[in-house]
């Protein structure tokens, strides 16, 4: 029974949860008056939350650092100018498929991705760089100055995004590693819905502190469990000291209280428990302990068997139901003495009466269940004609599992920022296909060179591989789903090929598409808004400047996207209306009352599009004639 709190409310303590809840990390531990540890607002931390320059500060707290943390909190919240640029020709089925292929800068990506994707993301999974001493880690601009960086090392992808080899020999060796995954995982954690959840593969090298890291963006109290995948069936016998044949996958909700695990199918190992040998009408049942340790005097009494036999609870121990309760289950039928009812009493618990559906999920990820490392490269080697393409691949056994315990619902989309080799991709395609969901990625992945070994095999970077195994994974998956349905007479060829979606746009991070020097918002007026001054990027085209104007105004990059002709101009009309943009010059006064016409939520020009001053007067008016509730822009 609850007490009242006969007090008003601690106002302090409420604004530290509302800010709690705005900015986890922010919260810290701290001594009061009376030299009690209590929570509180770290405000250095805050501040810097809350500013675009660095905040020093000096304050001693309980906190995990290390230098260049504040830079990295920065970073995270600074803007770019930047866009993605749509790839037509990479893509497979850009214009009906929901999945989505991005190759950039993967802390960059989110950023863009930031304002439309915010609490969009139900599951993401990264496998990013485990700071071995041997893989590259992405170098971010407050690192190291250009001249120092390229005196170190010259590795750069096509887009000049530095990478640098970060061996033990660094004395940066956990700094670089935690200003590169601390901004990503920190933009991340907007994007996932409330019930959403992140899986983070990692080893020894770094798990600690990216439990810390985690602890920080997400929050102690949404951490879900550290899972141990074994990863290796066999020991390494030239081990120095021990054979590690695991890694970690470390799991954090966003919030902890809207998320459920989802659970697995039970096995028959398991309902084989289950049996009936009384004939009870409820169904098959297994008998469960009925003593506990936690004593309790009241439920330590004598209970007289059918055979006659008086039984007491074993020394220290005691029942767990009261007397009462006893008495009550042994009228129900639900306590069991032994077939020949001699035995010490236990629960009857009915498997139609369990209390969640399926089975729970263990922290061991054994490699039985969902595959090795092996696995992992043989899935890619036999995709590639037998070539081994990319190191160290997922099995997609594993990223199944992790579906699974993410609990999607249809249309939730799963994000994987570090993709490497596409496994994720690879697995929620076939889960799709066994499951009948239809559940969307979206893939980023930094266009890494390969491992010179495998110069040979024909691929110039990761996302050239990625992208292949997608189109090779997703023919196989549809050709065994189309069989599969056809054997059970369930849909015709034709039907079972159109219900997957193995299909992916390939967008491609790159600067505006706006000229550096152009007009703020700000600066527009009447005057200026149908100007012909060119704000637009030479280069550029009209399918890009779409997916820019999509990012801004929030229709997320898989709308469907419908072309059509108005008096020789081109109209895009995305998502059913909610955006109508047409980028093409020389626009009179009939395809402005065209568009208007369709009643979009926005509708997008270039601002040098009126073919005349007589159309840029209209504007205005033949939008409050035919739609007034549409949002004009320009760009």
């Amino acid at each position: 029974m609850d007490k009242l709190r006969m007090q008003t409310l601690d106002g302090v303590q409420d604004n530290i949860d509302k800010i709690a809840a705005l900015f986890p990390n922010c919260i810290t531990e701290r001594k009061d008056a009376e030299g009690k540890v209590s929570l509180a607002i770290d405000f250095d931390k805050l501040r810097q939350e809350l500013s675009s320059e660095i905040v020093e500060g000096r304050e001693e707290r309980y906190q995990f650092t290390w230098p260049d943390k504040k830079k990295a909190i920065l970073l995270a919240n600074s803007p770019i100018n930047a866009t993605l640029r749509p790839c037509r020709e990479e893509s497979v089925d850009f214009d009906n498929t929901q999945n989505l292929y991005i190759e950039g800068d993967n802390l960059d990506v989110l950023k863009c991705l930031k304002e439309t994707y915010l609490g969009k993301v139900k599951m993401i999974y990264i496998d990013p760089p485990y700071n071995t001493g041997n893989d590259f880690v992405y170098e971010d601009d407050f690192a190291k100055s250009t001249s120092e960086y390229l005196a170190n090392s010259g590795q750069y992808d096509e887009q000049g995004n530095r990478l640098v080899t970060n061996s033990e020999s660094n004395g940066r060796f956990h700094t670089d590693w935690l200003n590169m995954i601390y901004p990503r995982l920190k933009v991340a954690r907007d994007l996932l819905t409330e019930d959403g959840v992140i899986f983070i593969s990692i080893d020894d090298n770094e798990v600690e502190n990216l439990r810390k890291v985690c602890d920080e963006l997400f929050g102690e109290d949404n951490f879900v469990a550290q899972l141990v995948w074994e990863r290796a069936f066999a020991p390494k016998n030239d081990a120095r000291f021990i054979s590690n044949s695991h890694d970690y996958i470390v799991m954090y909700s966003k919030q902890i209280e809207s998320f459920k695990i989802g659970r697995l199918p039970r096995t028959v190992e398991a309902d084989a428990r289950y049996s009936n040998p009384d004939n009870d009408p409820r169904g098959v049942w297994q008998s469960d302990n009925l003593t506990v340790k936690t004593y309790s005097a009241s439920c330590d009494y004598p209970i007289t068997t059918p055979s006659g036999r008086v039984v007491e609870p074993p020394a220290g121990r005691c029942w767990s139901l009261s007397l009462k309760a006893f008495n009550e289950r042994l009228q129900d039928n639900r306590i069991w003495f032994g077939s020949d009812g001699n035995g010490v009493p236990r629960i009857k618990r009915f498997l139609n009466e369990l209390k969640f559906d399926g089975m729970a999920p263990t922290s061991i990820l054994f490699y039985k269940e969902v595959g090795h490392s092996q696995e992992g490269a043989q899935e890619v080697i036999k995709l590639f004609n037998d070539k081994g393409v990319f190191d160290g691949p997922k099995p997609v056994r594993l990223l199944q599992r992790l579906i699974t315990l993410a609990n999607l619902e249809n249309n939730s989309i799963v994000m994987d920022f570090f993709s490497g080799s596409a496994t994720t991709a690879h697995a929620l395609m076939k889960s799709n296909a066994e499951k009948g969901t239809h559940c969307k990625f979206v893939l980023v992945q930094l266009q890494e060179g390969i491992n010179d070994k495998k110069k040979n095999v024909g691929y110039d970077n990761i996302c050239e591989i990625g992208k292949e195994r997608i189109r090779r994974a997703g023919k196989k998956i549809k050709e065994e789903l189309a069989s599969k349905q056809q054997e059970n007479g369930l849909f015709t060829e034709q039907e079972g090929k159109q219900t997957l979606d193995i299909g992916f746009r390939v967008l491609k991070l790159d600067s505006s598409n706006m000229q550096d020097i152009y007009y703020s918002p700000a600066e527009y007026n009447q005057q200026t808004l149908f100007a012909k001054t060119e704000s637009v990027k030479s280069d550029r085209t009209s399918e890009d400047l779409l997916f820019q104007v999509m990012l801004e105004l929030g229709a997320t990059l898989d709308s469907k996207i419908e072309q059509i002709e108005i008096k020789g101009k081109t109209i895009y009309n995305v998502a059913t209306n909610y955006l109508v943009a047409c980028f093409d010059n020389e626009i009179d006064d009939s395809v402005v009352t065209a568009i208007a016409k369709m009643q979009p939520q926005y509708a997008v020009f270039r601002d040098s599009s009126m073919a005349d001053d007589s159309t840029a007067t209209n504007f205005e008016q033949i939008f409050k004639t035919y739609s007034p509730n549409t949002t004009t822009k320009v760009l």
